[in-house]
């Protein structure tokens, strides 16, 4: 049974959403309504739910933009979809920019189900189209600002992979490039001082992977974290592989790289252009790459923005922050 929708309550009042089934609605407004408030504080719209029905008050764009936020909702429960306060907020998120946009396409497109049970999907339309581009494309650049799921979503792509046999190999891989830090003193081997750099990537991998299974994988190869310099003379055949922190290749790093693409591989290349820990003077490979692949078919550039970020609610506004200071430093020179 679909929503029924009545607009004949005048000026003062607007359309009256009528849902046909009363503990799905309980569940989309969540315990104590606090979903129905992340809703009325977002859109500055005034929602009162009386038995069936909830009622919109407010401007009219900003009515009509709550009541799709709340019929799209509602579908996703009805397919058994469990809400979240963060749901809700990505809901708004995505409707603001596109009205049109169906969030059970994109919320119900599980990439990998983790060892705890818990659904990873595309939470953003740019994630959305980030994820069928690693599902139709053998080489893959996921471009934008941290937090917005580039690593994480490659990462679950890859061991959905693995698990059906798709790949035999993962490899992920990352420059050894400093954050403003140097590290060259630390002890220990080559391995033991490059693994500062890995780390995330194995952070990633445990989120996804009970340990167990992880240190089998690595303990047979099946799963290889190596820095980028490992790379070179490779040739990397039925193998799943993710290049991350790309801003900070290299214009040779990246040629390398994207040739030692075997056969029935997959490549997926991330990176923060706007976080480039190169030496002054040293142009990024991914920068570069952006210019001269562009052309190329058989490969795709995905691109984020801080809309697409779904870290702590605080991460887009620092992330902005940043952009507006950068823009005003670039007009003073």
């Amino acid at each position: 049974m679909s929503i029924s929708v009545n607009t004949s309550g005048g000026s003062s009042k607007g359309p009256v959403l009528r849902f046909p089934d009363h503990s799905l609605l309980l569940s989309l407004c969540g315990q104590g309504n606090a979903n129905l408030r992340i809703i009325e504080t977002a859109l500055q719209v005034k929602l009162n739910l009386r038995g069936d029905s909830i009622t919109l008050v407010g401007d009219e764009s900003a009515v009509y933009l709550g009541r799709r936020v709340l019929e799209e909702l509602y579908t996703l429960v009805e397919k058994g979809y469990p809400l979240y306060s963060r749901d809700i907020s990505h809901a708004i998120e995505i409707l603001s920019g596109n009205h049109r946009a169906r969030l059970h396409d994109i919320f119900l497109d599980a990439v990998y189900v983790t060892a705890k049970k818990r659904i990873i999907t595309p939470k953003t339309l740019a994630q959305k189209e980030y994820v069928d581009a690693i599902r139709g494309y053998d080489i893959v650049f996921g471009i934008g600002p941290a937090g917005t799921g580039k690593t994480y979503l490659a990462m679950a792509s890859a061991i959905a992979a693995l698990n059906t046999e798709a790949v035999s190999r993962l490899i992920l891989v990352r420059p050894a490039v400093e954050a403003g830090e140097k590290l060259g003193f630390l002890p220990g081997d080559l391995v033991e001082k490059v693994n500062p750099y890995l780390r995330p990537l194995y952070d990633a991998l445990h989120d996804m992977v009970d340990f167990n299974r992880t240190s089998k994988w690595l303990e047979r190869g099946i799963i290889e974290v190596a820095p980028l310099a490992f790379m070179r003379g490779r040739t990397l055949n039925d193998s799943f592989v993710i290049l991350d922190e790309a801003q900070n290749t290299t214009s040779e790093q990246m040629k390398m790289f994207l040739t030692r693409l075997g056969i029935s591989s997959k490549a997926v290349i991330t990176g923060d252009i706007t976080q480039i820990d190169l030496p002054n003077g040293t142009r990024s490979g991914l920068v570069e790459s952006m210019e001269i692949l562009a052309g190329i078919s058989g490969l795709k550039f995905v691109y984020f923005t801080d809309r697409d970020v779904i870290r702590h609610r605080l991460v887009q506004d620092i992330i902005k922050a940043y952009e507006k200071a950068e823009a005003k430093q670039r007009r003073q020179l």
